[in-house]
């Protein structure tokens, strides 16, 4: 399926991706020099509590980048049309923050929108609980949360450069905030735009198994 998202810097993930980008554009030209002055330092988060932000917009590669940027495009969007862009934007910071607070205590240093972007995928197995997708690889479809357990026990396993507990960290937070969005469903919950051949069953059963 497509997701269907507003066009421009109306949506808050399209938002995201570009000051992504342009925060790589600045590594590549800038050099190692602008990366080391906004990237998280263990220990340093306190007497500069702005890494804790700036790190998030920071990639170590062209992959590191493009595999966040592909996740948060293809989720990001969904978890917005679920729950409104203000939400969405509290529960990427959130999650990203947390995460490279916890992180700043543990590694020696870390970049990366890798702890938001579990957070989103946390909240997303909260709000859609039965959503299933495609894993690479694999020809069946799979539950999300199914996937995302696999992938932290890769994560574990084979990359041990990898800053596996803030990926942790932001997916818990990102669990916890899903789990407060349930309990206020009702009071904010966005109805997907209908399309004339799409009767309200259509929208609840794609609500409850949305498949991407």
């Amino acid at each position: 399926m497509m997701l269907t998202m507003k066009s421009g810097i109306r949506s808050i993930v399209i938002l995201l991706v570009l000051l992504n980008l342009v925060f790589f554009m600045l590594q590549w030209l800038l050099g190692a020099d602008f990366t080391s002055s906004f990237m998280l330092i263990k220990g340093q988060a306190l007497v500069r509590p702005w890494i804790l932000v700036t790190s998030m917009f920071l990639h170590n590669g062209v992959y590191h980048l493009i595999v966040n940027m592909y996740v948060l495009l293809v989720f990001g969007g969904l978890v917005e049309e679920r729950i409104g862009k203000k939400r969405f934007l509290l529960l990427y910071f959130i999650s990203g923050i947390v995460a490279s607070f916890i992180g700043n205590f543990i590694y020696s240093a870390a970049l990366g929108a890798s702890g938001a972007v579990f957070g989103v995928l946390g909240a997303l197995v909260m709000v859609m609980p039965h959503l299933k997708v495609y894993p690479m690889f694999v020809p069946v479809p799979v539950r999300l949360w199914i996937v995302l357990i696999l992938f932290t026990i890769i994560d574990v396993l084979f990359f041990p450069n990898v800053a596996v507990l803030a990926h942790i960290t932001g997916g818990i937070v990102g669990l916890l905030f899903g789990l407060w969005l349930n309990k206020q469903k009702k009071k904010f919950i966005k109805k997907f735009s209908s399309k004339k051949h799409l009767g309200s069953k259509d929208i609840d059963e794609y609500l409850r198994d949305g498949m991407v």
